[in-house]
């Protein structure tokens, strides 16, 4: 056998036939998936041309660098990996060449370019077993080919506050917290830095990919999806919004409470989304109670939605970047405060004075009580009176919302919202003195 030859993996060399008729299956197996991955960009490439716009590569070319690829993997295993950085280097100077007559064309890009490199090393990481890792980068790769126009319409809405405020985010996510201790102190040896800092994240992260949201599909869609999106980032800051906006535009009070409604259903899911990531165990007696309360309210929301003959849209939402530095200090400072009081609550008087504790902190924001509760799940605090807790802030955040209509909306949404969050807030109400029962 040659010497080089005894370079290729244990699979590719073997004196038993049938063992070398499975290892040469399996490549081409390999190699199918190679060309699959190659022909879907290549596919995405040729129906993104325009009418007559003349491209290096596409529903064929892109299969074949995809083999090329792969087929240069495989002669790095059997001769050395510079003979692959030979290819690859040739491979990648044609595509410089293509590049610079596209420009003296002309046509200016780089994306397509950039994409066929990508489909030559994708090539060769299926060769290499990386096949789940190289699936996961073409299907992100095709995402931003095929979004070209959406990702152009998002960066024009985009004003500096929103890049100032992601700058923030990211120092908050990638700087500070690393290097906060990881251990807990105090009185109750509860208040731990890193997971209070890691929950700031969590939350304003949340909020932040809802406003993303918001940001990405246009503002004229409708109240009922600004009220769904807002409810990802503040149901009560929606509430606001839209009681405001009662005040000069009663006649939209009908279709204003619909919003309410959604935002306030999709609150149900932020709790179970919270709760979950940092409690799993509460996921067994959480998920039934709030698959029936997530139904109430969707239920509802079309209902009033359907008997609404106003079906105006309204054109701006005094929704802002939810993500501020100093707003993120404050949600930390005062999570650390529920979480201690909810402690020495749990500590001195027992079940009853974290219910209370829930109730207060419910009326501005659920997220932190949540969290707070979430995390005294896990220190001996019974999963059911966590979820009695957890529920009673949901409560009291809605009824925080009734107030809110009435004093600062139009009469006409403080009718429909009794009503509306009256319905969705029942069930759970029952559920509560159910599990208080049981």
């Amino acid at each position: 056998m040659n010497d080089s030859l005894k370079q290729l993996p244990g699979y590719l060399i073997s004196t038993d036939s049938n063992l070398g008729t499975d290892a040469l299956f399996f490549i081409v197996q390999k190699l199918a998936v190679a060309i699959l991955i190659g022909a879907l960009l290549g596919l995405e490439r040729e129906h993104s041309r325009g009418e007559n716009e003349k491209t290096f590569a596409g529903i064929r070319t892109f299969p074949l660098i995809s083999i090329f690829g792969f087929v240069a993997a495989l002669v790095s295993t059997i001769t050395s990996f510079w003979i692959y950085a030979a290819m690859f280097g040739a491979f990648a100077s044609l595509v410089v060449v293509n590049y610079n007559s596209s420009t003296k064309a002309g046509q200016p890009g780089g994306t397509s370019e950039v994409a066929l490199l990508t489909v030559f090393v994708l090539g060769s990481l299926v060769f290499w077993d990386l096949i789940i890792f190289a699936a996961i980068t073409s299907v992100i790769l095709m995402l931003f080919l095929s979004l070209k126009l959406q990702f152009h319409e998002f960066i024009g809405k985009i004003n500096e506050q929103d890049i100032y405020a992601t700058l923030k985010f990211a120092i908050i996510t990638v700087i500070i917290l690393p290097l906060l201790p990881d251990r807990t102190f105090g009185p109750l040896n509860i208040l731990n830095p890193r997971m209070i800092w890691l929950v700031v994240v969590l939350v304003t992260g949340i909020s932040f990919v809802g406003y993303i949201l918001i940001k990405f599909y246009s503002r004229d869609k409708g109240i009922p999806l600004a009220g769904f999106l807002g409810g990802l980032v503040s149901s009560t800051a929606l509430t606001v919004s839209f009681a405001r906006k009662s005040k000069s535009s009663g006649v939209l009070s009908k279709i204003l409470a619909v919003g309410i409604f959604l935002a306030s259903t999709i609150m149900f899911v932020r709790i179970f989304i919270l709760a979950v990531i940092l409690s799993p165990q509460l996921f067994n007696v959480l998920w039934f109670p709030m698959v029936i309360f997530t139904i109430t309210g969707f239920a509802v929301s079309y209902l009033f939605f359907t008997r609404n003959k106003e079906k105006r849209e309204a054109n701006t939402f005094d929704l802002k970047n939810p993500f501020e530095l100093k707003s993120a200090l404050i949600f930390g400072s005062v999570f650390a405060v529920i979480l201690f009081s909810s402690k020495a609550a749990e500590t001195y008087l027992g079940d009853t004075g974290v219910y209370a504790a829930s109730a207060i902190a419910g009326l501005t924001s659920v997220d932190a009580i949540i969290v707070s509760i979430s995390e005294l799940a896990g220190e001996g605090f019974s999963k059911q009176s966590a979820v009695i807790a957890i529920l009673i802030a949901a409560v009291s955040n809605n009824f925080f919302k009734i107030i809110l209509t009435l004093w600062m909306g139009d009469k006409r949404l403080f009718a429909e919202v009794v009503k509306g969050l009256g319905i969705i807030t029942l069930p759970v109400i029952l559920y509560i003195f159910y599990l208080f029962i049981k």
